[in-house]
């Protein structure tokens, strides 16, 4: 068997095959290890590469070694005190020095954790890793950018590199046997009839010769052989070429509202985990699909459309009434993405805090309103107490669409990335 090794250096001069290996070998500590940046990090800077550190316990590799006891022969150059056939005592247990677990010792070598850098590249794959949005299905051929060829019959015209061989054989077979099968069928006749004069015995008077007879038979074989041989044994017409034709895919399209409440009952610190999941579906969303529309809609009393900008960095604030945010959102979808050719997708984060008569409204909105249009709504609560009125109205409509509703507490920013992976993670079939 023959193993074909690529050693090829990529531009950081590291081979990129051995780094593909390593990373795959030590994925639990680098995901564990973007895991906790993403807790630490600052908001602008979260999808920079990361250093992992790897205990050294976890990066030994298994060796074969001389275990106690039994007889072995060694050979020690330089030896002063042993001669050939001396026996050798052996080192009372435990007599061994160097470093290890158990108290501390004033001799022995150790190493530190072996630490190495992830790219920002890997750092975004693993962050994502095993994401996606649920539902999702083809909906329309609208705004479609991809195109595939597919067969369409053949054609009298067409480039040699799309030449069908067989059809045009085939078609060149066809044509000469309708253009000389009378001539063939002449030709074997009058071949049966020269091999019967040639056979009967001749006679010598001249006026009852058959070589006449034969000779005229023999120059019209001659003439239909040579018009059979003037049909070309393939002609510019018999050409056939595959022929293929552009068809365009039926697109994913999607469109994800991001509802942020941004009310004088959210702190700072409520604020800022908003932010930081909504960036962390940003990233995604902009990383896995490249045609997706994002909304951003920020509420407190009133609610906004607005641009990523100011979803993220404005610092407008005020009372509290949910319903008006997705009141927007359902204007927006009846007026720019209709259900019957998006996936919608929304993700909600609010404290919980609501007037008191608008959790009601924000439970009718999305049973009757909402929820039977979208292919996913995600629901965050950001509070370290106990729930708020609004997330039991929304309670209500769990078990009512299960598959397309989700809901999870958030109570601090450890608690990010895991409700994130828990809300998107890919469902196998």
């Amino acid at each position: 068997m023959t193993h074909v090794i690529d050693r090829r250096l990529n531009g950081k001069n590291k081979s990129a095959v051995n780094r593909e290996r390593f990373l795959k070998r030590y994925r639990h500590h680098i995901k564990k290890a973007v895991s906790d940046a993403i807790d630490k990090r600052s908001i602008t800077d979260i999808e920079r590469g990361e250093s992992v550190s790897i205990p050294t316990k976890d990066i030994a590799e298994p060796v074969f070694r001389h275990g106690q006891g039994g007889k072995r022969e060694a050979i020690h150059p330089g030896n002063k005190e042993f001669i050939a056939g001396d026996t050798l005592p052996k080192p009372p247990s435990g007599a061994g020095g160097g470093s290890g677990a158990g108290d501390a010792s004033d001799s022995g070598e150790g190493m530190d954790e072996f630490v190495f850098n992830i790219s920002q590249e890997e750092f975004l794959d693993f962050m994502f890793e095993d994401l996606e949005l649920p539902n999702l299905i083809k909906k329309q051929l609208k705004d479609t950018t991809s195109y595939k060829y597919v067969r369409a019959g053949y054609s009298s015209k067409g480039v040699p590199a799309k030449i069908n061989i067989v059809r045009s054989l085939r078609g060149a077979y066809a044509r000469r046997i309708a253009l000389t099968g009378k001539s063939r069928e002449a030709i074997r006749k009058l071949e049966e009839q020269l091999k019967a004069l040639e056979a009967a015995p001749d006679v010598k008077d001249p006026a009852f010769s058959n070589q006449d007879l034969i000779k005229s038979l023999k120059e019209e074989i001659q003439r239909l052989k040579d018009r059979v041989k003037k049909i070309p044994w393939i002609d510019e017409f018999d050409l056939k070429f595959n022929q293929h034709v552009k068809q365009p895919i039926p697109s994913t399209s999607a469109v994800m509202f991001c509802l942020m409440d941004v009310s004088g009952s959210m702190s700072q610190m409520h604020k800022d985990i908003a932010k930081r999941f909504f960036i962390l579906l940003y990233m995604f969303l902009k990383r896995n699909y490249q045609k997706i529309d994002v909304v951003f809609i920020r509420h407190h009393t009133s609610a906004k459309e607005v641009d990523e900008e100011e979803f993220f960095y404005s610092r407008e604030t005020g009372g509290t009434i949910v319903s008006s945010a997705l009141k927007l959102m359902n204007e927006v979808m009846e007026k720019r993405y209709p259900a019957s050719n998006w996936n919608i997708y929304a993700a909600q984060a609010s404290d919980g805090d609501n007037w008191s008569d608008d959790s009601p409204l924000c439970g009718k909105l999305l049973s009757e309103k909402i929820l039977p249009m979208v292919q996913y709504y995600s629901y965050i609560e950001i509070t370290p107490h106990e729930h708020q009125m609004l997330w039991h109205e929304y309670e209500k409509l769990s078990g009512q669409f299960q598959d397309s509703f989700a809901m999870q507490q958030i109570v601090d920013a450890g608690d990010i990335y895991p409700v994130f992976r828990h809300l998107f993670q890919r469902k196998h079939a």
